[in-house]
């Protein structure tokens, strides 16, 4: 998997299913509460299975092969 794509943000944090809308990973909300729900978003390497989950920048967010990072806008 190559190096991770940053995408900044405007303030200090952002929720995760907001922030797989903002890298454009996801269409929707509705969209982001199921990749989340089956598993399949992973943050720092982990699976994440909250949407409402707080990401910093440094944060790398994995989804369906595309690694991005949080920046700081």
């Amino acid at each position: 998997m190559s190096d991770p794509v940053d995408v900044p943000i405007e303030d200090d944090v952002i929720r995760l299913g907001q922030f797989l809308k903002l890298a454009n990973l996801i269409d929707s909300g509705s969209e982001a509460k199921q990749v989340i729900a089956e598993g399949l978003v992973r943050v720092n390497d982990e699976v994440e299975l909250r949407r409402g989950r707080q990401l910093c920048a440094g944060d790398i967010i994995t989804l369906a092969g595309h690694k991005v990072r949080v920046a700081n806008g």
